[in-house]
């Protein structure tokens, strides 16, 4: 998906982060129509079966979203944040955690396409924009997860190559991506010792662990990565030597925007149940939606979405002008909007009654899915150390 494949003009006038211009309009649309008919018919049973629906998100390649903020000349959509936010939010609405994997390729591929050399970036590109290849993001450890500067897997130089050791926790695709993006300590102690590398799936040495037993996100696979000696080019590392961690960070800017527009996505899809249930469902002689109690309950839940998405819309607007504050207001926006999800949908659960714990109706999976977009990309306990230090470093 580019603007020139968006059948539509777009409206040319000043347009500020609450308006959508039409173009806009219709990305968000595309996805949303794609999420209901490729992946919301199946979300139950490919979370009841545990399977990663492979073939679904490659055929996402033929609307772009391989590489949504990937420049074009390697195949990339060059979508604004704000526009990639749209695009998650409407996958999210067929299945938060298929959204999610979306989330986690397209971090690859950015980063690759902003650190990475021309060769590189030719390299291998193209191919995760056309979803030939899969991209997974390896950055915590079994003893390293919010505190991440502290990783121990260690990348030493033994000539034209790295040899990298050590064993990644919580990986997201791990087993069905093709490439994976690790940070590895090539120097001292530190952020400063932090660097990062491409490694291919086919590398000797790279392994995976069992996959996790998870109360949630079942269409993917959560693994260890396993580094036993795993030789990598020297020309695989992104970046200088000892950049790795603010490349590490700078990604996680983007991925927090993404996972709040996944809880978003979900909790809309939420919410969209419960006031069709209310509709139908009966009790002491009429609808449970001409109840006053329930109505109340129904505004607070849409209002409470309305400001998260246009708090969304504005940190990724933040972020998209490069703005000193984006960092903060990502972390603020992740920590918000991913709290009011997890709310909304399991306040949907509860107007369901006894039917909201019942597989059959999918709120139990939203639930389920949404809840641990509050620990992903960085706990919201760790948004909220962001916040709280930046507003005492700069309290005006």
């Amino acid at each position: 998906m580019n603007r020139r494949e968006v059948n539509t003009v777009s409206d040319s006038n000043a347009q500020g982060p609450f308006t959508l211009n039409a173009e806009q309009q219709v990305m968000g649309e595309l996805a949303a129509s794609f999420a209901a008919k490729e992946i919301a018919p199946f979300a139950l049973q490919w979370d009841q079966d545990k399977r990663f629906p492979r073939e679904v998100v490659c055929s996402g390649a033929s609307l772009g979203f391989g590489g949504l903020c990937v420049a074009e000349d390697v195949g990339g959509s060059a979508l604004s944040r704000l526009e990639g936010v749209l695009i998650y939010e409407g996958l999210a609405t067929g299945c938060p955690c298929v959204a999610g994997y979306f989330s986690v390729h397209n971090m690859v591929a950015s980063v690759i396409d902003r650190f990475g050399s021309a060769e590189q970036r030719n390299q291998w590109l193209p191919r995760l924009c056309s979803f030939e290849l899969l991209g997974a993001y390896c950055l915590s450890e079994p003893s390293s997860g919010s505190d991440a500067a502290a990783l121990s897997t260690r990348a030493v130089r033994e000539g034209d190559n790295y040899k990298l050791n050590g064993v990644k926790q919580f990986i997201s695709g791990a087993g069905d991506a093709d490439l994976y993006i690790v940070m590895a300590r090539t120097g001292a102690r530190g952020a400063r010792g932090i660097s990062a590398f491409v490694v291919e799936e086919s590398a000797p040495g790279l392994s995976f662990g069992p996959v996790e037993k998870k109360m949630g996100w079942n269409a993917q696979a959560t693994r260890q990565v396993i580094l036993d000696d795993v030789c990598v080019p020297a020309g695989n590392m992104l970046g200088a030597e000892g950049t790795g961690f603010k490349i590490a960070m700078s990604a996680l800017d983007g991925g927090r925007l993404n996972i709040a527009a996944c809880s978003l996505g979900g909790a809309r899809t939420a919410l969209a149940k419960a006031v069709a249930y209310l509709k139908e469902r009966e009790a002491f002689g009429r609808p449970l939606a001409e109840f006053q109690a329930l109505q109340f309950r129904l505004a607070d839940m849409a209002t409470e979405l309305e400001v998260a998405q246009t708090f969304l819309w504005r940190a990724a607007a933040a972020l998209d002008a490069k703005a000193t504050n984006a960092t903060v207001l990502c972390a603020m926006a992740k920590r918000f909007v991913t709290d009011a999800g997890f709310r909304v949908a399991n306040e949907a659960l509860q107007l369901f009654g006894g039917y909201g714990y019942l597989s059959d109706y999918g709120i139990e999976k939203i639930v389920r899915d949404l809840r641990v977009h509050q620990i992903l990309e960085g706990t919201n306990e760790i948004m909220r150390v962001i916040i709280a230090r930046n507003l005492l470093e700069n309290p005006s």
